[in-house]
């Protein structure tokens, strides 16, 4: 494995992380305690040490498997969460973004993870006016001075003008790190999200870098997906233009005989704004998987460089 400061923070994280949204429950699977504990175990024998959750994968769902996973070596991680949304059901949330809302949010997501402070603790999809309400930036900068808050991050949904704007306001809100939809068939951040990290040493965890599964390799033209799949909502026209996309993907640009998804890792890896990738994981293989993507040695046309 291999590791990066996380921008101006002193974490030391490892490349590839595991995202853990499908731990609960919207990704088709449901999820048993010893299921979990064996991926962490192969995140441990990984070298991997960043944890991505959220208050919202179920109701503190994910956060308590991932407690009760690492509870016996918690040090060891770098646990960040986030908030701002209240589950109901599937895929049914609603927003809690008052500083009362937040700081009931972060005690709740402390107990379910087990832990008596947060490493990062990440706006989710917020709205700027949100993310600019001065109550709110004085509850957490309290949290982080209590010290059950270490860092401050910003996970957006995208770039738009206001996302941008609050990836500018950044320093000014005490945000350290800033989570941002990249991968090979999302390439937007580019255009000016890292750029602005960039200048401000912002660290950057690029999240659905598998494309929610479509850069795996395993689904092909025509492929079909659950009814409680997230992918089975989109545009059928669209998701096959996806589909036809990645097999294109896979034809001209990954090397013969290297796994896809590990490439696709590999692939945001090598941008230079990017710090680490946050896949999510089923079962142990894919962790093993996705880990390999630390040691796998290519060289973009538009990014050259060496790791770092």
């Amino acid at each position: 494995m291999k590791f990066r400061r996380l921008g101006k923070t002193n974490l030391r994280v490892s490349v590839v992380g595991i995202g853990t949204w499908q731990l609960g429950g919207e990704w088709g699977k449901n999820f048993s305690q010893p299921e979990v504990d064996r991926i962490f175990d192969a995140g441990r024998q990984a070298g991997i040490n960043l944890i991505d959750t959220a208050e919202c994968y179920g109701n503190h769902t994910s956060e308590a498997f991932v407690g009760n996973a690492i509870a016996r070596d918690r040090a060891k991680w770098i646990v960040a969460t986030k908030f701002g949304h209240k589950f109901h059901s599937h895929m049914n949330r609603t927003d809690e973004r008052s500083a009362p809302q937040v700081l009931r949010q972060v005690e709740d997501s402390l107990k379910a993870l087990k832990t008596e402070f947060i490493d990062l603790l990440q706006y989710h999809s917020i709205r700027y006016e949100e993310f600019a309400n001065d109550e709110l930036t004085a509850a957490l900068e309290n949290l982080t001075k209590s010290g059950k808050v270490r860092h401050l991050g910003n996970s957006i949904s995208g770039q738009t003008r206001k996302n941008i704007d609050q990836v500018q306001d950044s320093t000014k809100r005490h945000v350290e790190a800033i989570q941002v939809i990249y991968n090979r068939l999302d390439r937007a951040p580019e255009e000016q999200v890292f750029g602005v990290c960039q200048r401000q040493n912002l660290g950057v965890l690029a999240r659905v870098p598998l494309a929610s599964g479509f850069l795996s390799g395993k689904y092909k033209p025509g492929s079909s997906f659950g009814p409680n799949d997230v992918r089975t909502g989109q545009d059928p026209a669209n998701l096959e233009k996806k589909l036809k996309e990645v097999e294109q993907i896979a034809r001209i640009e990954v090397p013969s005989g290297v796994n896809m998804a590990e490439w696709a890792l590999a692939w945001c890896l090598q941008n230079p704004a990017v710090t680490a990738v946050i896949p999510g994981c089923k079962d142990e293989n894919q962790v093993r998987s996705n880990a390999r993507a630390a040691d796998l040695d290519m060289v973009r046309d538009d990014h050259p460089q060496a790791w770092k």
